[in-house]
């Protein structure tokens, strides 16, 4: 296990591949990127049971990145947990890449399922937690969401299948920066009181500030110890976190960095007058 400090680094290095990767796409999802580092560094370093040589270790814990825009962070973390080059990432997006713009089961091992069509992954994740309860595996399924996501229907479906199946092999991740493609989320189709309604449909609920390493260290923690329901960790965070040019501006959803911008985001990130 990871200290703090050290996943304080990785964070650091995570938000680097975030920007310089979508900076040489041209193209990508930078700002619900960042917004997951901190969840995604503890979950993949100190939390998730998996192998990156052996990707399909049928032990693994699996991870659903339900909103597959987001996969920037994915594959930064991946890449530093060994399950690829880290010099890989500037393929983002490139003609013939393993890293699509949206992750695929189909060329890059690691990846559990392909996905990008919001509203899908919560499913998914349940399916292959019901199976572990029937096949008696000890695997969890962990699924990241974005808040805006929650407007798709199928979500709620999913959310009611879990708690009548008793999945308390599930933890949902919500991403709840407040800020989607088209604006701010309560203007578009609002979700709010949000903890509340998991409540309602009987899940195990956790909030945290998903910038917090320490908070997201329990919050898992708890999720993996709550028996009987799913969990879900509403996390509070922040879109475009780490980059103050970035942060709560819904345009940078899906915007990539030109060079000045890189190396102004880079500087920023790591405190020096040129980046790293």
């Amino acid at each position: 296990m990871e200290s703090m400090q050290r996943l304080k680094e990785f964070c650091q290095d995570v938000r680097a591949d975030i920007v310089r990767m979508t900076s040489a796409a041209g193209s990508g999802h930078p700002g619900g990127s960042l917004s997951a580092v901190e969840a995604m560094t503890v979950l993949y370093f100190n939390v998730m049971n998996h192998r990156p040589q052996e990707p399909g270790w049928p032990e693994r814990d699996r991870f659903f990145l339900s909103k597959g825009h987001a996969c920037p962070v994915t594959y930064s973390v991946m890449a530093r947990s060994g399950y690829f080059p880290v010099e890989e990432l500037l393929t983002l997006r490139k003609c013939g890449t393993r890293l699509q713009g949206h992750p695929s089961c189909k060329t890059l091992p690691g990846i559990e399922v392909s996905s990008g069509s919001l509203g899908q992954g919560l499913s998914i994740a349940n399916g292959f937690a019901l199976s572990a309860k029937i096949d008696n595996k000890p695997y969890r399924a962990y699924c990241l969401m974005g808040d805006g996501e929650l407007q798709e229907g199928q979500v709620w479906e999913a959310i009611m299948t879990a708690a009548h199946y008793k999945l308390d092999n599930v933890c949902a991740i919500v991403d709840y920066n407040g800020l989607q493609i088209d604006g701010d989320v309560e203007s578009v189709m609002g979700i709010a009181p949000l903890a509340q309604k998991w409540t309602a449909f009987n899940w195990h609920v956790i909030e945290a500030d998903g910038h917090n390493l320490e908070q997201m260290q329990a919050a898992y923690a708890e999720a993996a110890q709550t028996k009987g329901k799913p969990s879900v960790i509403i996390m509070k965070t922040i879109k475009g976190k780490g980059i103050s040019f970035m942060e709560n501006v819904a345009g940078w959803h899906g915007k990539a960095p030109n060079q000045q911008e890189l190396q102004s985001a880079l500087a920023e990130i790591y405190g020096k007058e040129n980046g790293k």
